[in-house]
């Protein structure tokens, strides 16, 4: 009997996420050197938290699992401790919670943070399609996924709409995942205080509001079974010594929190203001304004030309503010930091605009 065997195909990989702060590639292409960039392709605050010198320990020593920054974080999202599982940014949970769930069904937003729909097809999940909280929530699915305010689209749906989904799906074994990346300038409306109910896990990161995203920590608060098979799944020392220390640091620094949030408010309202003075549609958070238009290639190719560097989204179905949905390319641009940085995004819009 002969020992070979048929050689099995490998299952092909879904193409690599895109997202912003790919600046390499606008050097590459636009041939500008990296200095005379201005990088607004992320929804990252320009002003980031300024992170105290750590002691030499921190860098020498494996990273303290048994510090306070559990507790910390409890605090900050108002959640119980034993529902908070450190990770090495909210992305080390997306990629790693799908492969602890029962294969299901799971439905994401069409045009939501691209990382989601790789992660649960690559876990064995059937992905069904979803114009988004317009719709409802659909009756055959196991698990939903919403990022809240959405990223790119600047959707947010309500506590008490998501409390009534996570109600739905809790009762028939299923899991709402919401994603609040983007939550931290609106606390009251998230759902972290909800954190350990049963049908409900939420993402939280350090990396936007916080301007952190290079430490690469964030939290995901989970039911407490659920959570220590996460915590088990990530292993040992997934967040860094010294990204623990700027956690930790950062989640104390209630001053710094609320004067941010008044800022970025502040800045994300002239954002919209300066990009409706030119008539692009935008809508906005207050770390990034979207913009879904048909000549949003064509500005986005001419604001790099003039050196800005913004986050293109191809077609997809865009909901519109008078009802439905069309298929629009679309741009998302930052916040820019300085006041240089608003003058220089002024000018090139008003350059865009005379031509």
């Amino acid at each position: 009997m002969s020992d070979m065997t048929t050689p099995v195909a490998p299952v092909p990989m879904p193409p690599a996420p895109r997202h912003g702060g790919n600046l390499g590639e606008a050097i590459a292409r636009f041939k500008r050197p990296r200095e005379e960039w201005l990088d607004l392709s992320t929804g990252i605050n320009p002003h980031g938290y300024p992170v105290p010198t750590p002691p030499p320990e921190v860098w020498r020593d494996l990273p303290d699992d048994f510090d306070d920054l559990i507790e910390v974080a409890a605090q900050y999202y108002s959640a119980p401790a034993n529902t908070v599982v450190p990770c090495a940014g909210s992305q080390a949970a997306i990629r790693t919670l799908p492969t602890l769930l029962p294969p299901g069904r799971v439905t994401i937003a069409s045009l939501t943070y691209s990382e989601y729909v790789p992660a649960f097809l690559r876990a064995g999940h059937t992905l069904v399609p979803w114009p988004g909280p317009e719709a409802g929530l659909l009756d055959d699915i196991d698990y939903l996924v919403w990022v809240n305010p959405d990223n790119p689209t600047t959707r947010h749906v309500t506590r008490e709409t998501l409390s009534s989904w996570q109600g739905s799906l809790a009762a028939r074994g299923g899991l709402l995942i919401v994603d609040e990346a983007f939550a931290d300038v609106s606390p009251d409306a998230s759902m972290a205080s909800r954190a350990g109910q049963d049908g409900l896990v939420v993402l939280r990161s350090v990396g936007k509001f916080f301007g952190l995203a290079g430490v690469r920590a964030g939290f995901a608060l989970c039911p407490p079974d659920l959570g220590q098979r996460l915590a088990h799944a990530l292993g040992a020392w997934t967040v860094s010594g010294p990204a623990r220390f700027a956690a930790r640091a950062a989640l104390r620094d209630t001053a710094w929190q609320s004067a941010t949030r008044e800022r970025l408010q502040r800045d994300g309202e002239r954002l919209l203001t300066l990009l409706h003075a030119y008539d692009w549609p935008a809508r906005g958070t207050p770390l990034f304004a979207w913009t879904p238009h048909p000549a949003a290639s064509a500005w986005h190719t001419q604001l790099a030309v003039r050196g800005i560097w913004t986050r293109f989204f191809g077609d997809h179905h865009v909901p519109l503010e008078t009802g439905g949905t069309r298929l629009l390319p679309s741009l998302r641009l930052g916040l820019p930091a300085h006041e240089s940085d608003w003058q220089r995004l002024r000018d090139a819009l008003d350059e865009i605009s005379r031509t």
